[in-house]
């Protein structure tokens, strides 16, 4: 402990006996540090805060997703400070005026990037920070074109919502017209070849659509017919079995029942007539055919002479008269629709070709057709989307902070580095006279000298000064504290001019 304790007392009497060393390096090193401090040029940060609105009911009515917005936001917050925005930025300022030539240009625009930043702090608001530092501006330029960096962001911000959504979607409704227009000459030119070709073959209507389809209608109709025609074919199977086990007359006498059925028939038969309807007709044909088998069974009762019609059998007589009209009728349509189906499938199959040209030009002119209308349906949801957004604004957004002309600078904090300018300069003033003393190898107590040399230090002797000395000393003494004095006051000076300037830019 003693050992440490004169250690101390010895860098204490070499730093002190070298003081005037100490003191200029201190002021040396203090000097060149304020010097450099001084060239530090002050950075002046200003920032705003902006608030985006993103719902909007007729906005996601229309289709415009608060998902899409956000991804709009997002872009044009990554965007903003983009090469193109930033030379906006510049050549809407000062930093413009001395700008003349593409390179400078290029510099201006690396070095305001370094000077802007955009950050999302929520989810819908957003914080634009602009600092300057330019050593050709004054302080208070610095400070307004902080300020002026910031709020053209915000315009640009502004501009890209509104304006570049709208120029978007101007060229994208160009784009579609363009479209439109083209898909509309093809879809005429494809109108008015398949009009030619169906005006050349009238059959082929529809790309022969029609004919298969007619043929298709044809099969369903005879397989519809054949299985009514089985089934009326078993409904009379059964009442001629019915007839077969029924007698004809019953013992007693009386009226004749065909007679009266034969001429109920045949005014019926007057009354269809009445009606309009030709020969050809199926109930006329039917009403035609029970009148000749009434016929037939009146004639028999004429014959019959003794007892009386038997009515269960007249009435199965008539059941039959109809089922078999029924029958026949079946049988004329199910030759004629096979008829029809044989003529239909020859003519396919005589012409193959032209049946497969038709085809083709009616599938090119329903794609072009669905084309047509797809894009007809899209450039109408973007019309409208685009009113939406520029007429109701779908993203909105509000200024909460606008940018404000910073009042002090953030950096460099020169009075904390004056004052540790001048702290380093007193320790590296010490210090130095430290280690010059250490070079010389001074000894500063005689037990020191007697471990550096091992010998044994018999004594010291004092040192004895007159009264002149004594005056000298004590002059040099004040003149060292008036210059340590000096040096402090100087960094007093100093921190009060730096007050003094940022008062004047406040």
């Amino acid at each position: 402990m003693n050992g440490l304790y004169e250690e101390l007392l010895a860098a204490l009497h070499s730093v002190w006996h070298r003081r005037w060393i100490a003191l200029a390096a201190a002021w040396a090193i203090c000097l060149l540090g304020w010097l450099m401090v001084a060239l530090i040029p002050n950075t002046y940060e200003s920032r705003a805060r902006i608030f985006i609105q993103l719902d909007d009911a007729l906005a996601e009515q229309v289709g415009i997703g608060v998902a899409d917005k956000k991804r709009d936001i997002e872009r044009i917050r990554q965007t903003l400070t983009s090469a193109v925005n930033l030379e906006k930025v510049v050549r809407g300022t000062r930093l413009g005026d001395t700008i003349q030539s593409p390179k400078q240009m290029e510099a201006a625009v690396a070095g305001l990037g370094k000077n802007v930043s955009v950050v999302a702090q929520q989810d819908n608001l957003f914080e634009i920070t602009a600092t300057a530092n330019y050593g050709s501006f004054s302080d208070a330029e610095n400070a307004q074109l902080a300020r002026e960096v910031a709020q053209k962001l915000i315009d640009i911000f502004r501009e890209e919502n509104l304006s570049g959504d709208r120029g978007d979607m101007v060229e994208t409704l160009t784009f579609v017209n363009q479209q439109l227009r083209a898909r509309e000459k093809e879809l005429e030119t494809a109108e008015q070849r398949r009009t030619t070709f169906e005006a050349q073959h009238p059959e082929m209507v529809l790309g022969g659509a029609a004919a298969a389809q007619r043929m298709e209608s044809s099969r369903t109709q005879l397989r519809d017919l054949e299985a009514d025609l089985s089934a009326a074919q078993s409904s009379l199977a059964a009442i001629d079995g019915q007839l077969a086990g029924t007698p004809r007359a019953i013992p007693g006498g009386g009226a004749g029942g065909a007679a009266s059925a034969l001429a109920a028939a045949q005014t019926e038969l007057s009354g269809l007539k009445a009606r309009g309807l030709t020969d050809n007709h199926p109930d006329v044909i039917v009403a035609r055919n029970q009148i000749a088998a009434l016929r037939s069974q009146a004639a028999q009762e004429a014959a019959n002479g003794g007892g009386m019609p038997n009515p269960a059998y007249s009435s199965l007589q008539s059941i039959r008269a109809e089922r078999l009209a029924n029958v026949q009728a079946l049988t004329s349509r199910k030759a004629a629709l096979q008829s029809d189906l044989a003529s239909l499938t020859a003519s396919a199959i005589q012409d193959p070709e032209l049946a497969t040209e038709a085809q083709r030009i009616n599938r090119d002119y329903d794609v072009l057709r669905q084309q047509y209308d797809k894009l007809l349906q899209d450039r109408e949801e973007l019309r409208l989307r685009g009113e939406v957004k520029t007429e109701r604004e779908a993203v909105k957004f509000q200024v909460v902070d606008p940018p404000t002309t910073p009042r002090k600078p953030v950096a460099p904090n020169r009075p904390l580095l004056l004052v540790g300018v001048l702290i380093a300069g007193l320790v590296g003033g010490c210090a130095g006279a430290f280690a010059l003393g250490k070079i010389r190898s001074v000894f500063a107590t005689a037990a020191g000298l007697e471990r550096a040399t091992g010998l044994p230090v018999l004594g010291a002797i004092s040192q004895n000064v007159t009264d002149r000395v004594r005056e000298l000393r004590r002059r040099r003494l004040k003149y060292f504290f008036g210059a340590g004095a000096a040096l402090c006051g100087l960094c007093v000076v100093l921190l009060a001019v730096e007050f003094v300037q940022r008062g004047m830019v406040a």
